[in-house]
């Protein structure tokens, strides 16, 4: 019995940390047929439809993904988003992804443009990659984001795009999870 409760009273604190401590999970793998996952999972100590909300919001994006930053959030819609806050989200430094699909609360689809920050090669074999984001209820206010880019090229080009987006989406989710840091 003892054992029993030493294990749940384990298991609770291990739960609890990964809550607070709100760290980004890097569990990318390449899938049975070559192809690599980049994803990157992570908790926000918030409902579904509020988690939803950072993701969807003009205002609420600007805390976290950019300074500026719009979404026109229908399937065919985009979500526009520039780093230079003395910049406008039609400025050609803008970022566009193409919203390919959504279902409320639950998932979101981006189709992810290459800017001229990319190589030439790579962005005219840019046709498939895509970051999917998902809503995962872990209680009524905890909520598991994953969120997976697929469809990378192969190649040393797409090698470093694939670390360029490593290391920019945790940086970019670190951004969001820090809003909710305990003081």
């Amino acid at each position: 019995m003892k054992t029993k409760l030493l294990l749940l009273t384990i298991f609770v604190l291990t739960a609890s940390i990964s809550v607070k401590g709100q760290d980004i999970k890097n569990t990318s793998y390449t899938t049975t047929t070559g192809e690599k996952v980049l994803k990157l999972e992570f908790i926000l100590p918030l409902s579904k439809p509020q988690a939803w909300q950072y993701f969807t919001n003009d205002d609420k994006l600007k805390l976290w993904i950019a300074p500026v930053a719009h979404i026109n959030l229908k399937t065919g819609g985009v979500l526009l988003t520039n780093y230079d806050k003395n910049k406008s989200i039609n400025d050609k430094s803008a970022i566009k992804s193409d919203i390919m699909t959504y279902i409320e609360n639950e998932f979101i689809t981006l189709k992810v443009n290459l800017n001229e920050n990319f190589t030439k090669k790579v962005r005219s074999e840019d046709k498939n990659l895509q970051e999917v984001i998902q809503f995962i209820p872990i209680d009524d206010s905890h909520t598991k984001v994953i969120s997976s880019m697929i469809g990378w090229g192969t190649g040393a080009d797409w090698d470093k795009t694939y670390t360029f987006f490593e290391k920019g989406n945790i940086w970019t989710y670190k951004e969001l999870t820090k809003l909710f840091k305990s003081k």
